[in-house]
């Protein structure tokens, strides 16, 4: 998700005052399910988004409006959240729905507690899954399945063998939120990486890595961002030797086949 402006700093305020309330022992369950819903409401009903976001209008009689349709339904932490933000100004209209669904990822993944690595590869481990099995993406997909459907056919394949915040996210995937399932599993994956105060990595390998290769990788790419970094480990054919690695938009690229098309283009231009 990408904000700016207005945006970008009611989004840092708001993930600072829910991490506030998530260490006072929330049920940070129930708040990331019900800032997901409030976040699908906010994209149906686009009245009550330009209400909500209009800054011609003072902050406290919309943040009444939204209490009083909230009042009851949602936990209270989630809606003081939700009125806090509709007293904040935004960029863009759709700026609102965008950051309440992003809060709702923070608090689903501090679900995981201690887990949080292993919820970052189950995130990974699924994207692969989905990406290489064409009958599973085009299920997941499907226009014509309803999203409850599809929630069976994930909870199917998730249940008992996944963390309950990877079987959230997943499900939440399927809202079409973001372009693709894969999209938004990766977009989830970052998510995940940044709330442990890391920073994700897709490493592209022609062979598996060892324990001790991987943890050395990560020692060197963590000393060179300065910030610890969580691997994402794929092995791909193509890579032929070396490795690729991939955080963020930077790319560092040390297979053998990067440098053969490096020399290509030297020798062409």
């Amino acid at each position: 998700m990408q904000v700016r402006g207005a945006s970008a700093d009611a989004l840092a305020a708001l993930t600072g005052e829910l991490e506030a309330r998530l260490q006072g022992g929330t049920d940070a369950a129930r708040v990331g399910g019900d800032l997901f819903q409030v976040s699908q409401l906010l994209r149906g009903e686009p009245g009550l988004r330009r209400i909500a976001t209009d800054a011609s209008l003072e902050a406290g009689p919309k943040q009444e409006l939204v209490r009083q349709i909230l009042a009851g339904k949602v936990d209270q932490v989630a809606l003081d959240l939700v009125a806090s933000a509709v007293g904040r100004r935004w960029t863009a209209s759709r700026d609102l729905a965008d950051t309440v669904e992003r809060l709702s990822e923070v608090a689903t993944v501090r679900t995981a507690g201690d887990d949080a690595s292993r919820l970052s590869d189950e995130l990974f481990e699924f994207e692969q899954v989905v990406a290489q099995n064409p009958a599973l993406r085009d299920a997941l997909s499907d226009t014509s399945r309803s999203i409850d459907d599809k929630t069976v056919l994930v909870r199917s394949l998730l249940e008992g063998k996944a963390l309950e915040a990877t079987v959230t996210l997943v499900q939440q995937s399927l809202a079409g939120t973001y372009r693709t399932v894969g999209a938004a599993l990766q977009s989830y994956q970052k998510v995940a990486a940044e709330v442990a105060g890391k920073s994700a990595a897709t490493v592209r390998v022609a062979h598996t890595l060892s324990a001790a290769d991987r943890q050395r990788l990560a020692d060197v790419l963590s000393a060179q961002y300065g910030r610890a970094i969580h691997l994402n480990v794929v092995v791909d054919p193509s890579v032929v030797g070396g490795v690729r690695v991939e955080i963020g938009d930077d790319v560092i690229d040390g297979t053998v086949a990067g440098r053969l098309d490096d020399a290509r283009r030297k020798l062409v231009s």
